[in-house]
């Protein structure tokens, strides 16, 4: 707030200025001096309420000569002060030589400069400060005269959010001080250089994360000055894992390079035994994508003074991420029509995804399944400084009832009760994990937190999920926040069938304790290999922990009476399939063993179903159904072929190329039941890609792409998708036609723009085939060392 000033007139009347005297002895200078400053600073405060409540009565001073926001209390120079028309004061221009003015700042923000190296933020393609909390950074700026720190007084300004408040964390003062304490919000001069000062600024490590308006007021003896805000000084603040006070800190090097700075990743699906991956650009340093970011965080409507904490940042995000009740980034769409926006198995990053979302300024992107929500998830979280990582688990549970159980219901022949089945088990599931401490649960639940942001059921009213600590979720503990039995049904409830009744009750007949949660993989830190972290989620299954963790849960679910005595069991039945399974076009062959543990001969009788699957684990249509009658000799291990013709199947298939064959049987001698479910997918070919020529910034370049169709049919309006961070932006191929068992090649231009070791990638899509794509690593040159 401008303050009030004594008259530069005043001044020279009491012999400031030895041209004018009026005759006061000197002896009373230096006394009235110190008495009228003294009245000056008691008099500021009025008058600066006074200018605040009433504008009209005390106006501001329009002084065209000063581009800062500056106020002073000057007697009118021009005033007759009937002596004659000489002046004895100065005026504006003297008055405009006393204040101290910032003429510039300098937050030395260039990407190879020492405050965005030191804050490891030289990788965003960004000219903007961006900066990580807690962290010590340098600025530089220029004023109109020398500062003096005996009389001149200056602090920065910050304020970030639609409202900003002291109290809210969202109006920060940075003070001046005279040496830095390194835990609050302050600043010192470490060097002068004249009119310049070089300011070294410490950050709360708790600081609201977001975009802060930057602005620096000066108080002097001859009043107060408050600088203009430029956008162009605004500054980006980032959670920061290298901080040791920060709740995101992460202290291995090598997993902050990969969890915080790799801008590519694996994200993995199909099923347990037929493992696919693909690449993913996470982009987060692409320019724009910080905005993006952001303007996520505030299409949320949330109060940015939320925006400090981890926790609340990753469930604002989660929700953000999915569309249903926010109007979010992604649209979700598993119909298999995606004719009004991209197929899901088209994206192969999340750049082209969060620029579309915010140039449609928050208009929903058509679509989105579960590893294009974590793919963009993953990349919000290491853009705005929260580790993260793309996870997927096999045989993912999808519990709808809060059991903690996956319940089958059949009839009294074992057909199933569709409308009863709500809960399924997905093929595979995507989410993301993030790493902070978790101060608001017991210790030892930091590290770790599962999040999800595809819409499969609420949380606290929205659609989102997590986070939910791992070691929580590992240990059954399903009473902590946030989402945890969630969580823990997705990777370890057991699979319940029960049966109805004549009186229309049901009886638990059968229960599998080890078909839910397998495999769950990540990208390997430092390389492309897949971690299995299967043990961080549970403990090994079967283990005397695990029950303890399952029954633990379970007590709090829906249905704790779900778990009696286990019944005899001597008939086992098994589901086998041969090295990578079956291609697409291609019969399908799997093998069904029998064994009976016991010393007497079993009947069984065995039926079989094949089913089309959303990899959601969603019926689609059945393919087949079959009943067998089987005899099991004491002893004796039975096997034989199950084979699904491609004529059978060609017609039926979706998006994943998923099917499920159940198998429900009862020996005929004991009444025991056998039940199992076996998914299993259609391999498809990968696009080749071989780059042509060298690859130098700067210069054109070409990569022939080649594929090969696995179908004895033509698919119909291929489109292919290319694209690939510092080589070329996200573009679509409408290719045509590609006949029966044909191959194609077709050759794509570009020119790379930043030097590295890049990934380029494409997919192919029709309604015919989807889950096609490719990679192939291109090392670009930078044009100075190919010279």
């Amino acid at each position: 707030m401008p303050v009030e000033t004594r008259s530069i007139r005043d001044r020279s009347a009491v012999g400031r200025f030895p041209s004018v005297t009026l005759g006061f002895g000197d002896d009373t200078e230096d006394e009235n001096e110190k008495t009228e400053e003294d009245d000056v600073k008691k008099e500021n405060a009025c008058c600066r309420w006074l200018r605040k409540v009433c504008p009209c009565c005390c106006p501001q001073p329009n002084d065209s000569d000063l581009t800062d926001t500056v106020v002073t209390g000057i007697d009118d120079p021009d005033k007759d002060d009937g002596t004659n028309d000489e002046k004895p004061g100065t005026g504006d221009n003297e008055l405009d030589e006393l204040l101290l003015k910032v003429q510039s700042i300098d937050l030395m923000k260039s990407k190879s400069g020492v405050n965005r190296m030191e804050h490891h933020t030289n990788l965003y393609q960004s000219d903007n400060f961006i900066i990580r909390r807690g962290q010590n950074f340098q600025m530089w700026i220029t004023l109109s005269r020398p500062f003096d720190p005996s009389t001149d007084e200056l602090h920065l300004d910050l304020k970030t959010g639609s409202l900003p408040a002291v109290s809210k964390g969202t109006h920060v003062i940075v003070p001046l001080v005279q040496e830095l304490q390194g835990d609050r919000w302050e600043a010192a001069v470490v060097k002068q250089d004249d009119k310049r000062i070089k300011l070294s600024v410490n950050s709360l490590p708790t600081a609201v994360i977001g975009r802060y308006q930057l602005t620096v007021e000066t108080n002097g003896a001859n009043g107060q000055v408050v600088s203009t805000h430029d956008p162009a000084n605004d500054i980006y603040m980032l959670f920061n894992p290298w901080c040791e006070d920060d709740s995101v800190f992460m202290d291995s090097e090598e997993e902050r390079q990969e969890y915080v700075l790799n801008d590519i990743g694996r994200i993995y699906y199909g099923t347990q035994d037929q493992i696919g991956v693909r690449t993913w650009n996470y982009g987060q340093f692409d320019d724009g994508i910080l905005a993006a970011c952001l303007f996520v965080l505030e299409k949320s409507g949330t109060p940015a003074s939320g925006w400090g904490d981890p926790v609340s940042v990753v469930r604002i995000i989660s929700a953000m991420i999915n569309s249903p009740d926010d109007r979010g980034v992604l649209e979700g769409n598993w119909s298999g029509d995606y004719s009004l926006g991209t197929a899901p198995t088209m994206w192969s990053g999340s750049v082209e995804i969060l620029n579309e979302y915010q140039k449609n300024n928050g208009t929903p992107v058509k679509y989105g399944q579960c590893w294009v929500f974590a793919g963009v998830f993953t990349s919000v979280l290491r853009c705005l400084g929260i580790p993260g990582r793309t996870v997927t688990n096999f045989s993912s549970a999808h519990d709808t009832d809060v059991s903690l159980t996956t319940d089958v219901y059949l009839d009294e022949n074992l057909e199933p009760i569709e409308h009863l089945n709500a809960d399924s088990i997905w093929n595979f599931h995507v989410w993301s994990d993030c790493w902070m401490a978790r101060p608001d649960l017991p210790p030892g639940n930091g590290g770790w937190q599962a999040v999800d942001a595809t819409p499969q059921e609420t949380s606290q009213g929205s659609f989102r999920c997590g986070p939910a600590s791992l070691t929580a979720v590992r240990n059954g503990q399903v009473f902590l926040k946030h989402d945890c039995p969630f969580v823990f049904a997705e990777v370890n409830s057991d699979k319940i069938y029960w049966q109805r009744n004549v009186d229309g009750t049901f009886s638990q007949i059968y229960s599998e304790k080890k078909v839910v949660g397998h495999l769950i993989s990540t990208k390997a830190v430092g390389s492309d290999e897949r971690n299995d972290i299967t043990h961080l989620y549970k403990h090994p299954e079967g283990s005397a922990e695990e029950r303890i963790a399952v029954e633990t849960a379970c007590s709090y679910g829906s249905k704790a009476e779900a778990y009696s005595s286990p019944t005899a069991e001597d008939i086992s039945v098994e589901v086998l399939m041969d090295g990578e399974g079956p291609q697409m076009g291609g019969d399908a062959e799997l093998t069904i063993v029998l064994r009976n543990s016991s010393s007497e001969k079993r009947n069984v009788t065995l039926h079989s179903r094949v089913s089309v699957m959303y990899y959601t684990g969603v019926h689609k249509s059945m393919v087949r159904k079959d009943e067998t009658d089987v005899e099991v000799l004491p002893n004796e291990e039975k096997t034989f072929e199950w084979i699904l013709e491609y004529k059978d199947y060609k017609n039926q298939l979706i998006d994943q190329a998923a099917l499920m064959l159940t198998l429900l049987g009862r020996v005929k001698e004991t009444q025991q039941v056998l039940a199992t479910q076996f998914s299993f997918r259609l391999r498809t070919p990968n696009l080749i890609i071989k780059p042509i020529g060298k690859a130098v910034v700067g210069e054109k370049m070409a990569v022939e792409i080649s594929f090969t169709n696995p179908l004895p049919q033509v698919l119909k309006a291929v489109v292919f998708h290319v694209e690939g961070l510092g080589l070329l932006p996200a573009r679509k191929i409408s290719y045509g036609d590609i006949g029966s068992h044909a191959s194609v090649s077709l050759t794509e231009h570009f020119v790379p723009t930043l030097p590295g070791l890049r990934k380029l990638l494409a997919s192919l899509d029709c309604k015919q085939l989807t889950q096609v794509h490719g990679v192939s690593n291109i090392n670009v040159e930078d044009k100075s060392n190919a010279a």
